[in-house]
């Protein structure tokens, strides 16, 4: 009956254990950190604003506010996002990489692409606008990186591969959209707008 407090207190595991020193990232890891620190800055959150008096819970699982991702063009201050994220009649906002909050007026649409671009008012001073890079020399299994703003939260990262190129996406009214770029980058609600990126 002694047993369990004998071992219990001869062999209790009082002393902390000690942290494993981290390895060297692989070379995979590297190029995704990389890639990361340098594009995120780019990447916004972009949002309707909610009307006066309305009350909306950034993040909740039961968030009204019609919001997306988008990233900045060109130091002018435009930034490029889905039409849908900002197809609507109320005002929209922008919030930096930094926390910053400005409003954007719709400079352009084009639903037929499901594209928009923006114009930030007042521009304040803003990171160097994101690479822009071709599809035309994409290949299957190539490795993509998928920046964005899910929920208005802070940028996150996911990682794929090409999985097919010029598919054909439906979209509302009969339209599509063709020559699509497949992946399996995991993309958040919220993502929408947000850049896709090859190494």
């Amino acid at each position: 009956a002694a047993e369990p407090y004998v071992v219990r207190f001869f062999y209790a595991a009082d002393a902390p254990r000690p942290v494993t020193p981290r390895a060297d990232l692989t070379q995979a890891e590297r190029t995704a950190t990389e890639i990361f620190q340098a594009a995120a800055p780019s990447v916004v959150h972009v949002f309707v604003m909610p009307a006066r008096g309305e009350t909306v819970l950034m993040g909740g699982a039961g968030a009204e506010l019609q919001s997306g991702s988008g990233f900045l063009w060109d130091e002018a201050g435009h930034v490029v996002t889905n039409n849908h994220v900002v197809d609507t009649q109320r005002p929209v906002a922008v919030r930096l990489a930094t926390g910053e909050v400005v409003r954007a007026g719709v400079v352009g649409r084009d639903p037929n692409h499901d594209l928009a671009v923006l114009w930030i008012e007042n521009t304040p001073a803003m990171p160097a606008p994101i690479l822009v890079g071709s599809s035309k020399d994409l290949v299957v299994g190539q490795s993509t990186f998928a920046i964005g703003s899910p929920f208005g939260l802070d940028q996150t990262l996911t990682t794929g591969v090409i999985s097919a190129l010029e598919r054909r996406l439906p979209m509302g009214g009969g339209r599509e959209i063709a020559n699509v770029i497949q992946t399996d980058a995991a993309i958040n609600p919220g993502n929408s707008g947000g850049p896709l990126l090859d190494s």
